[in-house]
């Protein structure tokens, strides 16, 4: 059986870590590099670090804190954040990252998610898609949660999965930031409808929070930023709880 993924999300902004609630009311959380670093040591199974203003500002990257970033790190590490041509995700696979993240850009140009897996394999490409529930439905939002469209969670996930697609890094608007757990429904029926990994991102607050996303949400990975950087939980303590709840985790 494959693994479970743990993998701590540094958002950056103005090149610091920040977390917010529910994508607004950011607070500085630290300096990415060291924090890289950090959970590299303590346990962590990937990293993915998304720089959350350049979609917004559209600008590129940081690919100059990629590279130092990947300089402290044995662990896989996905960047994403105004990703949008073969050009972008060349520099930034030369700068040390393993995988990218898009999201807005595929969703403006879908074919982009084909050519990137063409270049580079799916392996390497991860679409972020933010969601939240209006009238009962998931919708597809854009450019950090600020842009609404009418696009489905789900039609849009499986239309990722055929165009080449090798993970989806979901996050539920809704429950971001506030601590009350994954939306596991949601992740399950996203779990039950492709083949490829999904990442549960969104409402980490406890431990128990993450073997329930595993357990009733079938997520395939856990994302989570602030209940790591600001020490409420330790990875180590969170994988030696998900193997006592018969959750295959790398110790």
């Amino acid at each position: 059986m494959l693994t479970k993924r743990i993998i701590p999300c540094l958002d950056i902004k103005n090149g610091r870590t920040v977390k917010g609630v529910n994508f607004v009311d950011l607070r500085d959380a630290g300096d990415p590099v060291e924090l890289a670093d950090a959970y590299s040591k303590a346990g962590a199974d990937e990293l993915v670090f998304l720089d959350i203003s350049a979609t917004e500002e559209r600008r590129k990257t940081l690919a100059n804190l990629v590279l130092h970033v990947a300089e402290k790190v044995n662990i896989p590490f996905t960047v994403g954040g105004g990703i949008s041509s073969i050009e972008d995700v060349d520099i930034l696979l030369q700068n040390g990252a393993d995988k990218v993240s898009v999201n807005s850009s595929a969703v403006k140009n879908p074919q982009l998610i084909n050519d990137l897996a063409g270049k580079f394999g799916s392996q390497c490409i991860t679409v972020a898609i933010d969601a939240k529930q209006i009238d009962g439905e998931w919708k597809v939002h854009l450019v950090g949660g600020k842009v609404p469209t009418e696009l489905d969670l789900f039609d849009w996930a499986k239309e990722v999965e055929e165009r080449g697609a090798g993970e989806i890094l979901f996050t539920s608007m809704d429950n971001d930031g506030t601590k009350d757990g994954f939306a596991n429904k949601a992740l399950a029926k996203l779990s039950n409808e492709l083949n490829i990994p999904i990442i549960a991102s969104g409402g980490a607050g406890n431990i128990q929070h993450f073997v329930d996303t595993f357990k009733e949400g079938k997520a395939d990975a856990a994302l989570a930023a602030s209940v790591f950087h600001f020490k409420e939980i330790e990875i180590k303590d969170l994988k030696k709880e998900l193997r006592s709840n018969d959750i295959p985790v790398r110790l």
